[in-house]
């Protein structure tokens, strides 16, 4: 089951192929077999996320629910958590249990997906290697040698390790891209006022973002419709309008993008003019195989920048 994406493990708890309960506790084995040598997670939840798989299985036994209903998820230690700790990787908050949930918290509770629990970070997100954390350096599951990028180590390295298959993370100043990067994951970090900072430990306020860590491209647009949109509590921050969260990844059928393969053959994910598209599922785009940049063929695509993502 680990080894399916985000949206692959969705439609298998649909068609009823595995349970939530079922899925949640082969992600709490995981943790529990390769946390100790990775320090990922701060704080494992399991009775809770067992609880919440249950309560996930009955909607979707009544065909209710989402994209997310039944997927478990990890949560950045620097997001307030009802009932749970919240350290921001520091010994100053070690002892602290937040009394409400983040909005961001809040909106994956009501889609219905599981908490697995608070992964590692940076102390109080400043670093970017994930070394400075209270709680010890998370390590890079490709090469325990490396570190993970930072201040999102933690989620970094459970997203890529497979301890979870999404993540969420916060970025400055690159505290999403850079351990993205790094763990060889995809990370995206929203237009400032697309997510609500409501119940986010700040770090530079009129900077921080708050973003997901997936598989595939396809995920994060899933993650990000979730979180995205318009917070009471925090209007002076967050946009206020229709707009359809997703629509940077799907059924873009009037965009036509050209891409050279050749040049960028070992990219999974390319970003042309501003949308993102996975190689392996092109979400409806027009997609044109240029054999070389130089080709007259390509110059009307070159008003649109195309950069490379590992």
């Amino acid at each position: 089951m680990h080894t399916k994406t985000l949206a692959e493990l969705s439609r298998a708890l649909k068609q009823r192929e595995f349970s939530s309960v079922e899925l949640t506790r082969a992600y709490l084995q995981r943790i529990e077999r390769h946390n100790p040598a990775l320090n990922a997670y701060i704080t494992v939840t399991a009775e809770r996320a067992l609880a919440q798989a249950q309560a996930a299985d009955a909607r979707l036994a009544k065909n209710e629910g989402g994209a997310l209903t039944g997927i478990p998820i990890a949560q950045k230690d620097i997001f307030c958590t009802k009932g749970v700790k919240t350290s921001c990787g520091s010994k100053m908050l070690d002892n602290f249990t937040a009394p409400y949930d983040a909005t961001t918290v809040e909106r994956f509770n009501q889609a219905g997906a599981i908490m697995l629990g608070k992964t590692n970070m940076d102390e109080f997100a400043m670093g970017s290697s994930n070394e400075t954390s209270y709680y010890g350096p998370v390590k890079n599951p490709w090469d325990l040698a490396a570190v993970p990028g930072g201040s999102s180590g933690g989620s970094a390295a459970a997203v890529a390790a497979r301890l979870a298959p999404a993540a969420t993370g916060t970025d400055t100043g690159g505290s999403i891209r850079q351990p993205a990067a790094l763990s060889g994951v995809v990370g995206m970090k929203p237009t400032y006022g697309r997510v609500s900072r409501y119940g986010l430990i700040a770090f530079g306020s009129s900077l921080d973002q708050i973003g997901p860590f997936t598989r595939s491209v396809k995920d994060a647009a899933l993650v990000f419709e979730t979180i995205a949109g318009y917070d009471s509590r925090v209007d002076a921050f967050t946009l206020d309008d229709d707009r359809d969260n997703r629509r940077l990844f799907f059924s873009q059928k009037s965009i036509e993008v050209g891409v050279c393969w050749q040049a960028c053959a070992n990219a999974r994910f390319i970003l042309a003019g501003g949308y993102a598209f996975d190689r392996e599922f092109e979400y409806g785009f027009d997609v044109r195989d240029l054999d070389n940049v130089r080709d007259v063929s390509a110059e009307p695509y070159l008003r649109a920048a195309v950069s490379v993502s590992f």
